[in-house]
C-alpha cells in the first residue's frame, strides 16, 4: 500500500483522483484546499487529514517525513498555473508527483522541472489518458500498421458548455488556465502528436474567450481542430438530445467513436503509474508547447484549411474578460 496526499481537494477532477487511489488499494492521508466543500472524502477516506491552509498542509507533511517518511506520491489537482509549484512542493517533500493535465503552461517550466527530477530523484508523472483510451489505442496501432508515406485528413471538435461561472473563475483568466486551447484542450493535442508524429505546422484561425480553431501539420496528418465552450456551437442534433457536450473526430471523413471508456481512465493511469509506466515531462512536454504556440499566435481569420465551425458568428459574452 501507497501513501497518497492530495492538493485540490475540492476541485471538480478531485473525485476520479480519489477513486483510483482507492480502486488501487492504497490510502490518502492527507489533502489540501483553501475551500472546504470536500465532503466527497467520506466515500474514500474520511480518515484523511485535511488543511484550508498550505502552510499547516506543509507543516503536517514535513512532519510525516521527517518521523517515518509516510508519504509516497503527491496527488495534483490544483488550478493549471499553480501545477508548477506544486510539483516543485511534492518533489521537496521526497515524493513522486501525479499531476493534472496541463502538467504546466510554459515549455521551459517543463524543462526546470526535468533538473529537479535529477536532483531529487523523484518522478513527475503527468495524467494523459486518452492514450490509455481503447479507442485511441486502436486508433494508433492503425496508422502505425498502414502505408508510412500517406498524409491522413483529420478533424476535431469538442464543445463542452460552460455557464457564466466559467468567466469568474480562474479558469476565465488566460493567465491562469492558458485559455480555451490549453485547458479543454490540451489532452487531444497530446493525443494527436502521440498518434500522428511531431508537429510541422501551427496556424491558428480564431482565438476568444469562448473558442478557438486553428490548423496542425503533423507528420503523419493534417488537422482541422475546433474548441468550444459556447453552447451556441452545439450542433442541432446535439442541442435537441438537450446535450451540452460533443466530441468529434473524424479521419477521412471516418467517424471514430471515442464518447464511451472514459469513466475509469483515471484509475487505469494510476494503475500504470504504479507499475512504473507513467507519463512523464518528456512526453508531456510536446502537447504543452502546441497549447503555448497557439496561445502566443496571431489569429490569421477564415484563410486556408479551417475547421468549418470557426465560421460560426461569435456571441460576446458580458461576463467575459475580454
Amino acid at each position: 500500500m501507497k501513501n497518497f496526499a492530495l492538493i485540490g481537494a475540492a476541485g471538480y477532477i478531485a473525485p476520479r483522483h480519489l477513486k483510483a487511489i482507492k480502486d488501487t488499494g492504497n490510502d490518502l492521508i492527507a489533502a489540501y484546499d483553501p475551500f472546504d466543500s470536500v465532503g466527497v472524502m467520506d466515500s474514500y477516506f474520511p480518515n484523511a487529514a485535511f488543511f484550508v491552509e498550505f502552510e499547516r498542509f506543509d507543516r503536517h507533511i514535513d512532519k510525516l517525513q521527517r518521523k517515518e517518511h509516510l508519504l509516497n506520491y503527491v496527488s495534483i489537482c490544483s488550478p493549471n498555473y499553480l501545477h508548477d509549484s506544486h510539483i516543485r512542493f511534492g518533489l521537496r517533500v521526497g515524493a513522486d508527483v501525479i499531476c493534472e493535465k496541463p502538467l504546466v503552461l510554459n515549455p521551459w517550466n517543463a524543462e526546470a522541472l526535468m533538473e529537479l527530477e535529477k536532483e531529487t530523484g523523484k518522478k513527475i508523472n503527468n495524467i494523459l489518458q486518452l492514450r490509455l483510451h481503447p479507442n485511441v489505442i486502436k486508433l494508433k496501432e492503425r496508422i502505425a500498421a498502414g502505408d508510412k508515406n500517406k498524409i491522413y485528413d483529420f478533424d476535431l471538435t469538442y464543445i463542452t458548455s460552460r455557464g457564466n461561472w466559467y468567466y469568474t473563475s480562474w479558469k476565465g483568466d488566460e493567465s491562469k488556465s492558458g485559455g480555451i486551447a490549453t485547458n479543454i484542450g490540451i489532452h487531444f493535442f497530446d493525443m494527436l502528436t502521440w498518434v500522428f508524429g511531431p508537429v510541422k505546422t501551427n496556424i491558428v484561425h480564431i482565438h476568444t474567450h469562448d473558442r478557438a480553431a486553428g490548423f496542425l501539420e503533423f507528420e503523419r496528418a493534417r488537422v482541422r481542430w475546433f474548441l468550444s465552450i459556447d453552447a451556441n456551437t452545439l450542433p442541432d442534433a446535439i442541442k435537441q438530445k438537450g446535450m451540452r457536450t460533443y466530441r468529434s473526430m473524424t479521419l477521412g471523413g471516418e467517424e471514430i467513436e471515442f464518447s464511451d471508456g472514459f469513466a475509469d481512465l483515471h484509475t487505469t493511469s494510476y494503475q500504470e503509474i504504479l507499475k512504473g509506466n507513467g507519463f512523464g515531462l518528456k512526453e508531456a512536454l510536446p502537447s504543452i508547447q502546441i497549447a503555448y504556440n497557439i496561445r502566443h499566435t496571431e489569429p490569421v481569420g477564415l484563410k486556408g484549411e479551417y475547421h468549418p465551425l470557426a465560421k460560426l458568428n461569435l456571441q460576446k459574452h458580458p461576463f467575459s474578460k475580454e
